[in-house]
This record gives structure tokens, sequence and C-alpha cells, in this order.
């Protein structure tokens, strides 16, 4: 029986030792709700235990159930007729086991028929349903505009909406992106007027490339001011599927099959203000963002996942020479280096959870509590989890889909020419790997949101909080040679800040960022090590492969050529 829970030793381990205690506590407000819910754990223990439970169940379901399906989800996809999308039947079935799991409101509280979860729990079950079938989790992974609702919604819009996504009977899309706009939301053109009279809202316009956008209750970011043309004149609305609210087409994509992909025309569509105008896109959109960052980076994670699994499969079974491939060492170098980018991905994804979810508890606190409650401590806190948070989301964005591109790269050469055949599930990882770095914003824009965070060492708190956790022997050495890594990136820092030419930082921006990402998850890596001496492999064969990559990176950062510039130009233009 396939369980992606009980199979997978590093989710364990990373459920085991991941430090949720301060999270949970506070989020389960001292477990007073286990005096009014059956569900509600009366300690952490009692919350670990329900956790570790329900991920099993996901387990199950990812390994039995959803896997078996996904070749025929992903050859047939929904059907479009007459502006109707129809999910494939085996797609249904597989929203019918969560269903019935209980885990479509896994963050939502619990009046509303939520399981008061955080964000790091529901993160696994992303990451489990996306190794079974990628294009499922863009459906599972819809529960963000609930919790956006949650947020940002008025106590009627809370009671009509969130109980019926907790229950299934909802699901949702975000409908940001227009033909022209792209990532540039601020230039977003879809109309939201108010009839003078009723006081009831309108859109008119289009949107384009919406995941899920045959959904029954929509989240629409559209230009609410007159006159304005930048992020300022944007509010959020809420809008259900109506007549008015038409689904012009589906897209023929290359990968991520089982779900829909919508062009959508608002005619007069009736819609309700969510939360404050004006707001839409400098709050709600980048909380919205800030949830499928996490959601995407665990959906690459899951393609990752399969995608060394399958390799590693293949490779021990495939013979040639009279022995298996995997005992040669060009692919068993390959599946090492596959191995220790899944596990650095998700390290650093589950370190970003956890500031997620201690932003989000002190976040309530400093919105919510009188002011004879809120001490300095608790803004400070809300303080530094934001900054820690809107630092480590973008950079596990960017790892964990570059890394997924790049596992499911190397599962199709080690399956060689077969691999390029729909006979192996190699090409599908392959495709569906493709649009992680894109959608939610590209590596490239994930870079521009953490490179404000890596100048101003907004992690640097957390690293020499790792640094001094104690280290011997092989562990110790290991830590030195970050700890020299670090001095050396403190530098290239210091350099860049000086210089007062934007363009110029702009190009060293990837870099920097890379380079901080090398220290910061080898000292993750590090840490875990000290807890489980079987990791000690991965962490060295991580630095150990990050010290070139980091000392390149840190030569262009420090040749401070100018004309590097007009040399990527000179190149471009020749």
């Amino acid at each position: 029986m396939e369980n992606y829970f009980l199979d997978n030793k590093d989710l364990q381990f990373t459920l085991n030792h991941l430090d949720l205690n301060e999270a949970v506590t506070l989020r389960e407000q001292n477990y007073k709700y286990a005096k009014d819910y059956d569900h509600a754990p009366t300690d952490f223990a009692d919350a670990l235990d329900s956790y570790r439970r329900v991920v099993s169940v996901i387990g199950e379901i990812c390994g039995e159930n959803i896997e078996s399906r996904s070749r025929e989800v992903d050859e047939a996809g929904p059907h479009f007729e007459n502006n109707k999308v129809t999910y494939h039947p085996l797609t249904q079935m597989n929203l019918g086991d969560l269903t019935k799991a209980g885990v479509m409101g896994v963050m939502l509280p619990y009046q509303h028929g939520g399981l008061n979860y955080p964000v790091s729990i529901y993160t696994m079950m992303t990451e489990m349903v996306s190794r079974s079938d990628a294009s499922l989790q863009n459906l599972f992974g819809l529960q963000d505009i609930a919790e956006t609702i949650a947020e940002f919604g008025s106590e009627g819009q809370k009671a009509a909406y969130l109980p019926g996504f907790a229950t299934g009977e909802f699901d949702g899309s975000m409908d940001l992106t227009e033909p022209d706009s792209g990532s540039d939301l601020q230039s977003v053109r879809l109309r939201a007027h108010q009839d003078p009279k009723t006081g009831q809202w309108y859109l008119n316009g289009m949107k384009r490339f919406i995941t899920n956008g045959c959904s029954k209750v929509h989240l629409v970011l559209a230009r609410s001011e007159d006159g304005t043309s930048d992020g300022r004149g944007l509010s959020m609305f809420i809008c259900e599927a109506c007549p008015q609210l038409v689904v012009r087409r589906i897209e023929d994509k290359l990968g991520i099959h089982g779900v829909a992909t919508c062009e959508l025309q608002y005619n007069n569509v009736p819609a309700q203000l969510c939360g404050q105008r004006r707001r839409g896109l400098t709050r709600y959109v980048m909380s919205l963002m800030n949830g499928a960052r996490i959601a995407i980076s665990a959906q690459a994670l899951g393609i990752a996942e399969a995608s060394f699994r399958l390799a590693r499969k293949y490779a021990s079974e495939r013979e040639q020479f009279k022995k298996s491939i995997d005992q040669f060492p060009p692919i068993y170098e390959m599946l090492a280096s596959m191995k220790t980018r899944v596990t650095a991905a998700r390290a650093l994804l589950y370190e970003a959870t956890r500031a997620v979810d201690l932003r989000t508890v002190y976040t309530h606190m400093t919105d919510r509590l009188p002011a004879d409650q809120l001490t300095q401590e608790i803004r400070d806190k809300q303080k530094y989890y934001n900054k820690l948070a809107a630092l480590l989301t973008p950079m596990s964005k960017a790892l964990s889909t570059e890394i997924a591109n790049s596992v499911a790269y190397d599962c199709i050469q080690i399956h060689g020419g077969t691999g390029y055949m729909k006979d192996f599930n190699a090409e599908r990882y392959y495709r569906d790997a493709r649009i992680t770095n894109i959608y939610e914003g590209t590596t490239q824009l994930q870079v521009v949101a953490s490179i404000g965070g890596v100048m101003q060492r907004d992690g640097g708190k957390r690293i020499k909080e790792l640094m001094s956790l104690g280290y011997e022997g092989k562990l110790l050495r290991l830590k030195d040679k970050i700890a020299a890594m670090l001095e050396k990136h403190l530098k290239a820092i210091a350099a860049i800040a000086e210089r007062k030419d934007s363009t110029y930082h702009d190009l060293m921006a990837r870099y920097l960022v890379e380079n901080e990402t090398f220290i910061y998850v080898g000292m993750l890596l590090l840490r875990d090590a000290k807890a489980d001496a079987d990791r000690e492999a991965i962490v060295e064969r991580y630095i150990l492969d990050a010290e070139p990559e980091f000392a390149k990176n840190l030569l262009k950062i420090n040749s401070g050529d100018l004309t590097l510039i007009d040399n990527h130009r000179d190149v471009i233009d020749y």
C-alpha cells in the first residue's frame, strides 16, 4: 500500500523536527478551543499527533488513489463546451476523496468549519498532492482564496462563503492577470463601478490565464477609482459564477493538464467589495501572492520528489552491460545530486512556512489585542517574522521551482530515450515542472522580492542562531566553510551597497540572492544533520556543490565592472 507520507523519511523528519510549538500554541490561543470543538487539540503534543494522523491519511489517498488516476487525467484534461468547463470524472473523484478526508478548509477557523491548521501542515499536504498529480494541486492549493476572505472579508462574507469552502461545496479562483498586464498588476484595467442608488458594485473587462477560472467563487482585482492608473486605484472584489461572467476559452497548455486555465469576460458582473477600497493590490493581493509562493514551492517540490523517485527506480531496474545503470558513477552521481537538491528545497520551504506561521499569529495579535495587552515584545516579533517571511517565501519559490525543473530534466536523462516517450511519467513531470518558475511570479521576480531582505540582512539573526547551535567533527568543519562564505558574502553586500548605479545593483541581485540561499540552506542542513547523523552525507554534498557556485557568483559581484552591462547589451544586439 502506497503512502506518500510514510514512504518519505525526509518529510517525516521535517514534521518531527519543525519547531511549531510557539506558532501552534498561539494559533490555538493556548488550546482554549478544545472546550468548544471536539477536534481541537488540548496541547502541542495532541496537535502534533493530529497533524501526523491527518497527513498520513492524505499520504495514503495520494499514493493509492490520486497517483493511479493521474495519467488519464493528464491525457484527457477538462472538457470545454458552450462556455462551460467540466472536470474529468477522475479529477472529480480526487476532489471527492480530499473532501471526505475533511481537508478542504485546512487553515480556516473552527467556527467556520475549518481545522485551524498552520500553513506548514497544509504545505505538507500540497507537496504530497503535487507528487501524485501536480495539476490537482492547482485546485486543492487554492484554499488561500478562502483564507483571504477569512482575513479581510466582512463577517457577512465569512459566514456566506467559508463554510462552503470547508465542506468542498465552493471552489475558488484568483482573477488577477489580464491580457496586457502580466506580472505588472498595478496596470490592471478591469473596471469596477458602483451604482450610486443601490450601492451595488459591477465588474467589466477581461482576465486571462486564470487557474480554475470556472470556479463558483472569484476573488477579482479591479480598478475601482476613476482617473487612476497605478496600484492605489485597485480594490479586491468577491463575485460568484453567473451568466454575466463568461468563460471564453480554456488554454491548451504544455503541462498541468488536469486543471482549466481560463480566459474570462466580465459583463456587468455583480460583486462585493472585499476589505477596504484602494488596498486590493497593496495589501490583499500581496497576502495572496505570499500564500501562492508557498503553494507553488510545494507543488514544485512534489514534482521534484516524484521525478527523483522515478529516476532512482528506473536506474535500479535498467540493465546495461550486465549490471543496473545505478551502479555506473555518472548515474549515481546524478541521483545523489537530485536527492541533495530535493532535500535542500524541502529544508528551505519549511523554514519559510514556519516563518509565515509565526508572522501570521503575531500579526493577528498586533491587529486585534487591546493596547494595554500589546507589548513591545509582540510588536518586535511581528516585525521580525514579517521581514523574515518576506525574504524566505520568494527565496523558497526560486529555489524549489528551479530545482524541480533541473531534477525533472535529469529524470528524463537517466531514462534515456524511454524518458522522452509517454510510456513513463518522466515526460509529464518535465512538462508540469516548467510552469512552476513562471506563474505566481517568475524566478526573476522572486529575486526582486528577495534582494531587499538580503541587503538589509533580514535573515542575519536566524543564520546567527543556526551558527550557534554547537557542531563537532565534520559538521564543525562544514560550518566553518559556511562561515567563511558568509564573511565574503557580507563584504560583497557592503561593496554593492556603496555603489550608486541601480542598473548594476539589479544585475548583481541574482548572484547575491543565490549566495544568500547557499548559506541559509547550508545552515539548515547542518542543523538537521546535528539532529540525525545519517544526514551528514547530504549536507556535505550540498556544501561541496555550493562552494564553486558561490565562488563563481562572488567573482562576478566583486568584479565591479560596469562594462558588464554594456557587454550584455552588445551580445543581445549582435
